[in-house]
């Protein structure tokens, strides 16, 4: 589930980084050759947030996070997947939290709208949960991979 999931992430986040030249493309054109997009600076900035998490989903995945290792990897076995398991276990409470305190300003500001494009503010304050489980969901993929004796 977690790679499939991933995929659809890879997937997106190809979009997301396409949609954000596009857009900006067009209001650098629209500005030289008639009138600037009012809408367009809000959509890409809300573009490149998402664009952020959904990296940093995509990042679990792979393992392509930054990490420190030499310590790690001077540990007897047995050390290092206690080590390791830790470090899981903390990223799963970390996104856990930003999952839960992301739902609770989702549901706050479910009245207020984005200034030029009229968006509800809860829908872009529902990519912290979503991705938040992705994570968590790779995280976890992760941890049963290793248990298992591999390696993703």
């Amino acid at each position: 589930m977690s790679a499939r999931i991933n995929g659809l992430c890879e997937v997106l986040l190809f979009v997301l980084m396409i949609a954000m030249i596009v857009i900006t493309t067009a209001q650098v054109v629209c500005r030289l050759v008639t009138q600037a997009l009012t809408w367009s600076e809000e959509l890409t900035r809300f573009l490149l947030v998402a664009a952020s998490l959904v990296g940093a989903a995509v990042a679990f995945y792979r393992g392509s996070h930054i990490s420190v290792t030499f310590v790690i990897e001077k540990l007897p076995k047995r050390g290092q997947t206690l080590v390791f398991l830790v470090m899981q276990a903390l990223g799963v409470l970390f996104f856990g939290v930003l999952a839960r305190y992301g739902h609770v300003i989702m549901e706050r500001e479910a009245l207020q709208t984005t200034p030029a494009l009229g968006i509800s503010m809860s829908v872009l304050y529902a990519q912290f949960p979503l991705f938040s489980a992705v994570v968590i969901l790779h995280l976890l993929a992760t941890a049963e991979i290793y248990l298992r004796g591999g390696r993703r």
